[in-house]
């Protein structure tokens, strides 16, 4: 078997199975306040939560969409990767958000996400955001794409060369 080529792009990677280590995992949701919260997690659901301080709010002073759009794909995809075999990795191929009220700075906001259907290369999520009144501000569903590590596209970006136009100088 031929091996592949490195490639410069990100790869998925498969959630630790240790929930503690779930909950201080690097990544954008966690950069923003918005953990996987193992103490809301159940089998089956994962849930994500943080208080709304300012840098979460749009110009309107409500929470930007794209916070909603970070817990659901978080809990949704978290969701799938608990389906996942030790040599399965997977991706958000679309993500749909209803965005049902506003949440505001201070309110503790919690998204929860499960797996509504797994096939071989396919998953399907739905997620739903509540505040800390129970309120419900915001659904969404999704799909996954899932690969076994070995099927792993090798890289279709062309290299530049140094020729090319907006290449920059290698050093």
């Amino acid at each position: 078997m031929a091996k592949r080529a490195s490639s410069p792009e990100p790869r998925p990677t498969s959630l630790p199975k240790d929930w503690k280590a779930v909950a201080h995992m690097p990544g954008f949701h966690s950069s923003i306040g918005f953990p996987i919260d193992p103490s809301r997690s159940a089998e089956g659901i994962i849930a994500v939560t943080g208080r709304i301080d300012e840098r979460h709010l749009n110009i309107n002073g409500v929470v930007h969409g794209g916070v909603y759009c970070t817990l659901l794909d978080t809990a949704m995809g978290a969701a799938v990767v608990r389906t996942l075999a030790p040599d399965e990795i997977t991706a958000t191929t679309s993500l749909y958000v209803d965005f049902l009220r506003p949440a505001k700075l201070g309110q503790v906001l919690t998204s929860r996400g499960s797996v509504t259907r797994r096939g071989r290369h396919i998953a399907f999520a739905d997620g739903r955001i509540h505040d800390d009144e129970e309120h419900l501000v915001g659904t969404g569903r999704g799909t996954w794409y899932i690969w076994k590590q070995e099927e792993l596209p090798v890289s279709t970006f062309p290299s530049r060369s140094p020729s090319s136009p907006g290449a920059k100088p290698r050093r």
